[in-house]
């Protein structure tokens, strides 16, 4: 995939709003219409705690951009000391960030199957939102806090599978993809590991072309530390060795670059 332009500096940004989705997930809009301006649907911000003992950033993907580009949306989930600090922020509060970063999906007007699991959800919802054709939206959850599934129901018809089965189809998204006799001519895809393996696999069995955006932990976020490789198929020109950087030549992929 190629670069995208990198606005490689730290900033301070102004929160709009940051408000609760479910027990664990939080909704921040920040204003910054340089970023907004520039951020194509996969890219990701890094984000840089106030607390000067956090000293690494967390990389978050973008989920939304307003319509007068001037605002981000980030969806994201508590899991850590520098995440529940996000999630303590409110309204005029001000956050450091750089970005956008990473590059994101190749858009393709065929008949679109989304796939979402987890935390890999917020960022197809941009991805969905500049789409001009049939989408078909597959979103895994472990329960039944949904977040983000009414927003995709104005851009295509939604599924859901939940573990649990609460919500939709009892299972995984694979299941709800089976069971509901969905196809499309291209798939994205974001979520964690055993789940893209998974959606690769049915890809690859039924001759559809697949993206997909890894999951991956970082430390620079713009490629220089070397923190977040992933394996590939073919030799890096970067490295010289079978591997890619998640944060610089990715976060996403076709998916028969990677090994999974």
């Amino acid at each position: 995939m190629d670069s995208n332009k990198i606005i490689a500096k730290k900033k301070v940004v102004t929160i709009i709003e940051n408000t609760k989705l479910s027990d664990d997930v939080f909704s921040m809009w920040i204003e910054d219409d340089e970023i907004a301006s520039l951020v194509k649907a996969g890219q990701f911000v890094s984000l840089f705690c106030n607390d000067p003992t956090y000293m690494l950033p967390r990389p978050i993907s973008v989920c939304e951009v307003s319509d007068d580009k001037k605002k981000i949306r980030l969806v994201y989930k508590v899991l850590g000391k520098g995440t529940k600090e996000f999630s303590l922020l409110k309204e005029n509060d001000t956050i450091a960030i750089m970005g956008p970063l990473g590059n994101g999906f190749i858009l393709e007007n065929k008949k679109t199957i989304l796939i979402g699991g987890g935390v890999g959800i917020p960022p197809l919802l941009e991805l969905a939102r500049n789409l001009d054709t049939e989408i078909l939206v597959v979103l895994g959850y472990r329960d039944n806090q949904t977040f983000l599934a009414d927003d995709f129901k104005k851009y295509g018809k939604v599924y859901i599978a939940t573990e649990d089965g609460s919500v939709g189809n009892k299972g995984n998204v694979i299941d709800a993809i089976k069971n509901n006799n969905i196809t499309g001519d291209i798939i994205y895809s974001c979520g964690p590991s055993p789940m893209l393996r998974a959606v690769k696999e049915y890809g690859k069995s039924n001759n559809i072309p697949t993206q997909i955006s890894l999951e991956e932990r970082m430390a620079c976020g713009v490629g220089a530390c070397i923190g977040c490789v992933c394996k590939t198929n073919e030799v890096d020109k970067h490295s010289n060795v079978k591997n890619k950087r998640v944060c610089k030549d990715g976060p996403v992929f076709w998916a028969e670059e990677v090994s999974l």
